[in-house]
């Protein structure tokens, strides 16, 4: 919502968001955003809770009358008890993906996952004071695009100006696109684990999908520096156990 509040304010068009992640708001520089306490899902505090409600969007469309942003401001009042309570370690706000038998490319499917994506990860690059990913100075997109080539019959052939055989270039490429995707859902709301990262990444994304279409694929080229590719280092042996006990 902060990057369509800065499309919007371009075109003249005034915004003003309610925060539920104060971090994100402040990595994203919204151009106005009024950050409230809230469980995440509840922008205005509570349900049934019409005056408390009112004062929330008040406040909120108050901002309006900033023109010197970003403006982020805290809501000071607590939202008002529930049969929930104020709250709940069961209520979380994940990136929801298709699931894989949603009709549509690889390639579309994975840039769409990586669009969603970018606000996380520019959050977890914000906290964590910088990030693992750059070393093939491409976008993710970029990455995306090179990986998703070599499941067609006309795969690229480069990648920017780095100079690798192309095993070891594809293996950067994908190196970098999983850190992206880790990075990105660490700090989403939820608790996460090492394992836990690994299996969304594996088991419920699109780029996790065409990781594993790339293993069978490259198992089938006779050059030397895809050998390590079809063998561990594309996939994880944990997970090529996980997914053949499971046939």
């Amino acid at each position: 919502m902060s990057a369509i509040g800065w499309y919007l304010e371009a075109q003249g068009i005034a915004t003003v968001s309610i925060s539920l992640i104060r971090e994100h708001s402040v990595a994203l520089k919204a151009p106005r955003a009024l950050w409230v306490s809230f469980i995440l899902g509840r922008p205005l505090g509570a349900p049934n809770e019409p005056a408390f409600q009112h004062r929330v969007l008040k406040e909120a469309v108050d901002l309006l009358q900033e023109t010197n942003w970003p403006v982020l401001k805290d809501f000071n009042e607590e939202a008002p008890a529930d049969e929930l309570g104020f709250y709940s370690e069961n209520l979380v706000c994940p990136v929801s993906f298709p699931t894989k038998t949603v009709e549509g490319d690889l390639q579309g499917r994975l840039l769409n996952e990586i669009a969603q994506l970018q606000a996380w990860y520019s959050l977890a690059k914000n906290v964590k004071g910088g990030t693992t990913t750059g070393i093939t100075k491409c976008t993710p997109e970029e990455l995306g695009t090179f990986i998703v080539s070599w499941l067609t019959d006309s795969p690229s052939q480069g990648l920017k100006d780095l100079d690798y055989p192309m095993g070891a270039l594809l293996k950067l490429a994908t190196d970098e696109l999983k850190a992206f995707y880790y990075e990105a859902k660490s700090v989403q709301p939820g608790k996460h684990t090492a394992i836990s990262i690994q299996d969304w990444f594996w088991f419920e994304t699109s780029a996790g999908e065409i990781f594993l279409k790339l293993k069978d694929q490259v198992s089938n080229m006779e050059e030397p520096s895809f050998k390590g590719l079809a063998t561990t280092s594309l996939v994880p042996r944990v997970i090529q156990q996980r997914i053949a006990d499971s046939k």
